[in-house]
């Protein structure tokens, strides 16, 4: 069974066609991830599948059905704004959130201080949610979704305002709910984050599904092999120009596509003297390019 199935779903705000003719598919027990540009269509789809909106047209269904309040209980949601109360103690918000959920204020708070400490958040169980950091609320707000132990899980933009620390601990208890049986889905601009942990893509782009499927094979398609390099200096372009097709230069990194392969030891030839290069190497292609080369109309 998929934990979510969309069919030709489309969302339209006036003029503007925020989604058009969606289909796309979350196997349970999975993580998803959903990527897209700014505008395009990632949080309306996920309004849609909650129903905070309907489409116009189309079938979302959901573990199995057309939701409703029974299945609505099975569902974690974590929104990209934050909706917390500020004037609130932490522990009360969560016991508030809970009972939201059906649990009693008992169960609630014995849960909320389970999450705080698995979150290294403890300390703060007595504040005023205003008195808290960005990151450190975006961890209390991923506790008030996961505190009824939802079977779906859907964040939207988890890894904003944390630390890389927060950010490791964040996918931790991605893959301990994906090894529960959980299903979960997380849009995000972070690509390294959808490269080391998720099991299926969807990149959609002005309202359309660009590409979709298992990350695997996405990459054995379109991920074209490059060149990585490490170096100190100036990256040169007209030496190498005949040779690249593009460059993602960081100033200390570069990532190279050629338009051959096999003129990268000619392109180390054309680079020794005028770089000191710390690390050259073949590569398959990176999730980031990928979405760039699609989105940004690159072939």
């Amino acid at each position: 069974m998929d934990a979510i199935l969309l069919q030709g779903v489309t969302k339209s705000f006036g003029s503007q066609r925020a989604v058009d003719s969606v289909d796309l598919n979350v196997p349970q027990g999975s993580i998803f991830g959903l990527l897209g540009p700014n505008g395009s269509g990632k949080t309306t789809t996920i309004r849609m599948v909650l129903q905070i909106i309907l489409p116009d047209s189309g079938q979302v269904r959901v573990l199995g059905s057309e939701l409703d309040d029974a299945l609505r209980r099975r569902i974690g949601y974590l929104p990209e704004e934050r909706g917390l109360y500020r004037s609130m103690r932490v522990e009360d918000q969560l016991v508030f959130l809970g009972e939201l959920h059906g649990l009693t204020p008992v169960d609630a708070r014995r849960r909320g201080r389970r999450w705080l400490e698995r979150l290294d958040a403890a300390d703060w169980v007595g504040r005023k949610v205003q008195e808290l950091s960005k990151g450190m609320q975006q961890k209390i707000q991923f506790i008030g979704t996961m505190l009824h132990e939802p079977d779906l899980v859907i964040l939207d933009e988890p890894f904003s305002g944390l630390d890389p620390v927060n950010v490791r601990m964040m996918k931790d208890v991605m893959l301990e709910l994906r090894e529960r049986g959980a299903t979960v889905v997380f849009s995000t601009h972070q690509m390294e984050q959808v490269e080391r942990s998720c099991d299926r893509i969807c990149l959609i782009n002005e309202g359309r599904v660009v590409l979709e499927g298992a990350l695997a094979q996405i990459r054995q398609k379109y991920g074209d092999e490059t060149v990585q390099i490490e170096y100190d200096g100036k990256l040169p372009r007209e030496p190498i120009a005949d040779l690249v097709d593009s460059i993602d230069d960081h100033g200390r990194f570069a990532e190279i596509r050629l338009h051959r392969i096999e003129e990268s030891g000619e392109l180390l030839r054309r680079l020794v003297g005028a770089v000191e290069i710390r690390r050259f190497e073949r590569s398959e292609a990176s999730l980031n390019d990928i979405f760039i080369r699609l989105v940004g109309g690159g072939q």
